[in-house]
Formats: C-alpha cells, structure tokens, sequence
C-alpha cells in the first residue's frame, strides 16, 4: 500500500520509559522533516478535533548497540536524513541542552540509544536490517 516506510529502531536494553521517551522523540524529528506524510485532523462523533498523525504506519524495531551503530552509518552512507538520539540526551533537561551535548559527538563515537527514519522501503529494509520487531 505504502512506496516508503517509516522506521524507529530502539536500543533492546533500555528501560521503558527511555524506550517511550526516544520513541516519542525522534517520531516529532521524522514529522517536521516529512510534513507530507502527516494526514488531515481527526474529529469524533461529537465534533471535538484532534490533532493529524501519520497516514502510515510507524513501524517501532528494537536492536542491540551494535546494530544501532550500524544503521545510523547506513544512513549516512545512503544519505538518508534521520533523527537520532544519543545515549547523553537522558541526562540533560531542555532542546538547548541536548543539541549542546549531541554537538560534542562526532558519528562514529556517538553512543546511539535510537534512530527515526522515512524512506523507500528497499533502502529502509537495507538501512534497518538486524533490528528486529519489538517484543
């Protein structure tokens, strides 16, 4: 149904609230890149109106560190833009402080906790592979 397919792939060990909160997190990064794939508001039976959300399916994997660093060089490699959240976000309070601490971290010495990405889903299967469905 879908040419492309949106993807959030979580660290397996976090607790689940850090779990929740990336999630939560890098959907919001995904959204304001992609406005396309947000839909029109919903409205109930008694016209009270809510806010869009994706025409499609987010599709929430989970994956060692490893594999995490793996999918975050994949996407530089195929030039995907994504939303990353890093491993020193949890321990900062505020946007300005968490870009401070994302700033001192170049690739390849970021600890990744989780990744967002919207893509064809060739390139998505491609960037994604080794995570698994989150259990």
């Amino acid at each position: 149904m879908f040419d492309t397919k949106f993807v959030i792939v979580v660290r397996e060990d976090l607790a689940m609230w850090q779990k929740l909160n990336v999630t939560a997190f890098l959907s919001t990064g995904v959204a304001a890149a992609k406005p396309d794939i947000i839909g029109m508001p919903y409205k109930d039976a008694d016209g009270n109106v809510y806010h869009p959300m994706s025409v499609q399916p987010v599709i929430v994997l989970a994956a060692n560190a490893d594999t995490l660093k793996k999918i975050h060089r994949r996407t530089l490699e195929r030039q995907v833009q994504s939303s990353l959240y890093i491993e020193e976000m949890f321990s900062t309070g505020h946007d300005s402080a968490n870009r401070a601490v994302f700033a001192e971290h170049a690739p390849d010495g970021a600890v990744v906790v989780g990744i967002a990405f919207h893509t064809d889903k060739k390139t998505a299967d491609k960037i994604s592979k080794g995570a698994k469905m989150h259990g």
